[in-house]
């Protein structure tokens, strides 16, 4: 029963597979190659993993990537369709700016950081890559910046404060 229900599970879960990159290794007989695979994996609810694959064929590198990347699945803080406040993460020379937009406003983003957001369900963000452009860095950035999100009753519980105090100030007029 356990079983069956983690296979439903697993088929809900959304892949994609963002760069394939063919990596070669200089031996004393010459080169071999090799396929780098990065892939992205979510519930579009607010839980993304990512996963990297190393392997002599596409389809392997593949297979062992979005394992990699189901199993290193966690939960992101979102307000709604967007996340919670902004932030900047980074990996190496990549830094990916990222920040919550009103509703209807889609996910605003390039390059590889779409696949990341779209995977883990975020649906309204403002979003500039900067620094390196490289794939992996960039995945690796927009990651960091989603793992350092933190809910506004946390801070408030941290800084001892009550949470209007701590919310912005857009914010405090709604509630």
């Amino acid at each position: 029963m356990q079983a069956r229900r983690d296979f439903r599970e697993q088929q809900e879960l959304d892949e994609r597979v963002i760069d394939i990159t063919r990596v070669s290794t200089v031996v004393k007989g010459g080169r071999t190659f090799h396929f780098r695979v990065v892939a992205v994996v979510g519930d579009n609810q607010g839980k993304v993993g990512l996963g990297i694959g190393k392997a002599r064929g596409v389809p392997d590198a593949i297979g062992k990537a979005t394992t990699r990347a189901r199993r290193n699945m966690h939960e992101i803080p979102l307000e709604g369709t967007s996340i919670p406040h902004e932030i900047v993460g980074s990996c190496g020379g990549a830094r990916v700016l990222i920040r919550p937009a009103t509703k209807g406003t889609g996910v605003i983003a390039g390059g590889a950081v779409r696949p990341v957001l779209e995977a883990a369900g975020v649906e309204d963000v403002l979003s500039k890559s900067l620094g390196s452009s490289t794939a992996v860095n960039v995945v690796q950035a927009t990651m960091d910046a989603l793992d350092r999100l933190r809910w506004v009753e946390e801070v408030a519980e941290e800084r001892g404060k009550p949470v209007a105090e701590v919310m912005p100030f857009w914010q405090r007029r709604r509630t």
